[in-house]
């Protein structure tokens, strides 16, 4: 008996230890599950005033580029100093003179005929005054009588003789080769000496008072410029163009003025031409670069002004005219926006957001409207704005 007592106490102790042990344990804290949150970059819509901007490319051309050509026959006395290619030449100065004698000779007899069919008609002129005397108490003496048919054809000899004057003063100015404008040319085709016909070509030559540059205009850009299809300028208007390029190691800039555009619509395109204008290209100073035709151009046009749109930066503008926005509970939301009008750094909105919201500008992989974010960086000043 006494060897079954003792084993059972040890039993009985050994439970109430373990009791014990089990009522006092550590309770383990109870807490909320963590929360796996997307960290993205945002920036904050902007409310603003400011003017769409659209930008292509285009190639430099002068307003004017012709071949020059003699309209007489003759030898080349006399060139300018300047009649070289790359040369430049004013308005109304001489390129070229062909030998005048002849022109010369002509003019004086041309004159000399002009005086004969001017006495002739003052002759006839006499004589019709001598024959109405003499026919006085005649009835209905006949208009040959009276001379009448005889001043006609000096008249009209002495029109002859002025028209044959002015044809002979003709030929002589353009024994004299100039142009209308000022140019720069490209390449002359006679020399001093030679002997030229009427017809021949003697240069290139390309004016240097206007540029112009063609621009290719889609649809978006038109309304975004806000002139219709057929647009010209009144004179001196035109939407401002800022023309850049890279040329000599340096960012060269020009302003220029959109002035007129097509009338039509490429059908494969489905677009259509603007002409942008840059007066006196080549009138430049300390040793800057002239615009010259065959550059390849950005052109920056000022459009039409846009008033009370919210700008976010462009890549915050999603696929599907969609933005995505941190919520005040830091949840990704989707949402659908109007867009007035955008570039390659910003795009306006006319509804969808609102100022100060937080538009993620970050790419977010699986994207799905509530899911948790986490803000890695916020911009106070996001975006730089044109003024409007």
């Amino acid at each position: 008996m006494k060897r079954l007592i003792g084993p059972l106490v040890v039993s009985v102790i050994t439970v109430l230890f373990a009791g014990v042990l089990i009522v006092n344990k550590p309770q383990p804290e109870v807490g909320e599950a963590a929360v796996n949150r997307i960290g993205v970059y945002v920036e904050r819509a902007t409310r603003t005033g400011a003017r769409a901007e659209v930008t292509v490319y285009g190639e430099v051309r002068p307003r004017v580029q012709i071949d020059v050509i003699s309209e007489v026959s003759g030898r080349v006395t006399r060139v300018s100093p300047r009649f070289i290619e790359g040369g430049s030449i004013g308005a109304g100065d001489a390129l070229l003179t062909i030998e005048d004698r002849d022109y010369v000779l002509a003019v004086s007899e041309a004159r000399a005929r002009l005086a004969a069919r001017r006495l002739e008609l003052e002759q006839a002129l006499a004589d019709a005054d001598v024959a109405k005397k003499q026919l006085a108490g005649e009835a209905n003496p006949s208009d040959l009588a009276l001379k009448k048919p005889q001043i006609a054809q000096a008249r009209a000899g002495v029109q002859a003789a002025e028209l044959s004057l002015s044809r002979a003063e003709s030929d002589l100015s353009r024994t004299q080769i100039s142009l209308p404008f000022d140019a720069r040319i490209t390449e002359t085709m006679v020399d001093e000496g030679q002997y030229v016909g009427a017809g021949r070509t003697v240069a290139s030559v390309f004016s240097t008072d206007v540029a112009e540059v063609r621009l290719p205009l889609t649809d978006a850009d038109i309304a975004a410029l806000g002139v219709p299809i057929g647009y010209e300028a009144d004179e001196g208007a035109g939407l401002r163009v800022q023309l850049s390029t890279d040329i000599a190691g340096a960012t060269r800039k020009w302003t220029g003025r959109l002035v007129r555009l097509d009338a039509s619509l490429d059908p494969r395109t489905r677009s259509t031409f603007g002409t942008v204008e840059v007066a006196n290209p080549f009138d430049v100073a300390d040793g800057d670069m002239p615009m010259a035709p065959g550059l390849f151009v950005a052109a920056d046009i000022e459009g039409r002004t846009l008033a009370d749109v919210l700008a976010i930066p462009a890549a915050g503008l999603r696929a599907g005219g969609r933005v995505f926005i941190m919520n005040n509970d830091d949840l990704l939301e989707v949402r659908s926006v109007i867009v007035a009008h955008a570039t390659a750094s910003v795009a306006y909105l006319s509804s969808g957001v609102e100022e100060g919201d937080r538009i993620i500008v970050s790419p977010i992989r699986n994207p799905v409207a509530g899911m948790a974010l986490s803000a890695i960086e916020e911009t106070a000043d996001p975006v730089q704005l044109s003024a409007g």
